[in-house]
């Protein structure tokens, strides 16, 4: 598979909430060869704590994303320690998803003239950030899949970011704080099914302890505070309508998505809920939903480790690519 990966940066870049960044960079990676007529381009962004190491998993020709049909670009978002981050960034400012796609369609144009998108595919924040890529790109985006994501962070899911934001800044240091987030997000990133059957053995923990410990507080032990405690702000500020084309008007926002939408929230989700995408699906022009019928909860929408719902999901992405 051909692969190649930089870094793109922009001057000066005046941010939505009115910072300003000397130099944003964006960290990027892509996989496979762009076509001449520059029109097999999926984009894939990065969620919440992610780098592209985290998410490359699915580019690969057994799964929807395949690397030798589509030319498939990863934009690392701000806040993830890749690119323009607090870890690496001097008196960084808050920053948005209108921001984060604004640059990654200005990183497109510039370094390799691609100027539409067969396809945007996002899961969590990735989601998110393809809701403002059909919102404010219209005709440049042929579809999007909106996997285990929303269109505006739900006042629900803003609550559970509450409680992990307030562990972190309230720890006595950034290790014990980052150990507590592992584990808060291990009971909210998986369903009680998946805990009640003892799932966890079956991707090797010998104990719900080990799990813990192994997983999930190392998982984020592998990232700086200040990075996740920015990246926290940007999800709970997500809306596709929070900008001057629909001043707020959100059900203005998903009418003007001319993209092919598919909605796919996991059953089991407990922060991206199905009925927060079966509200916007009546105002998209486009949309279908087919909701992962899983027991793990919001980790079904990156199924690195279950084989069963990485195969319902690239059926569903290989029909809307072929639609």
């Amino acid at each position: 598979m051909r692969t190649s990966e930089g870094v793109w940066s922009a001057d000066h870049v005046r941010l939505q909430r009115g910072g300003t960044l000397k130099q944003a960079r964006i960290v990027w990676k892509t996989y496979g060869t762009l076509s001449p007529k520059r029109d097999n381009v999926i984009l894939y962004p990065t969620s919440y704590g992610a780098h592209h190491t985290d998410i490359e998993w699915l580019v690969d020709v057994r799964h929807c994303l395949d690397p030798s049909r589509y030319f498939i670009v990863i934009p690392n978002m701000m806040t993830n320690g890749l690119s323009s981050s607090p870890s690496n960034t001097p008196d960084f400012p808050q920053v948005t998803t209108f921001d984060n796609v604004m640059l990654q369609r200005q990183m497109l144009v510039e370094l390799f003239g691609i100027d539409r998108l067969k396809l945007v595919y996002g899961w969590s924040m990735g989601a998110q950030q393809a809701y403002h890529w059909g919102a404010l790109f219209g005709e440049a985006v042929e579809r999007i899949v909106v996997n285990c994501g929303s269109a505006k962070t739900a006042p629900h899911n803003f609550v559970f970011l509450e409680g992990i934001r307030t562990t972190l800044q309230a720890a006595a240091t950034p290790q014990q704080g980052l150990r507590a987030m592992g584990r808060i997000y291990a009971g909210w990133a998986l369903s009680q099914t998946f805990y009640r059957r003892e799932m966890w053995r079956g991707l090797g923990f010998d104990s719900l302890e080990d799990f813990l410990v192994r997983s999930w507080e190392a998982n984020f032990l592998r990232r700086d505070r200040d990075d996740l405690l920015a990246q926290l702000f940007t999800w709970q500020h997500g809306d596709i309508s929070a900008n001057d084309l629909y001043r707020g008007d959100l059900q203005m926002a998903l009418a003007g998505i001319k993209a092919k939408v598919l909605l796919m929230p996991s059953a089991t989700d407990l922060y991206f809920q199905t009925d927060d995408n079966r509200e916007e699906l009546p105002h998209l022009k486009y949309g279908k939903l087919v909701e992962i019928p899983s027991v793990w909860g919001h980790r079904a929408g990156n199924p690195r480790d279950n084989p069963e719902d990485a195969a319902f999901i690239d059926a569903q992405v290989e029909a809307l690519l072929n639609d």
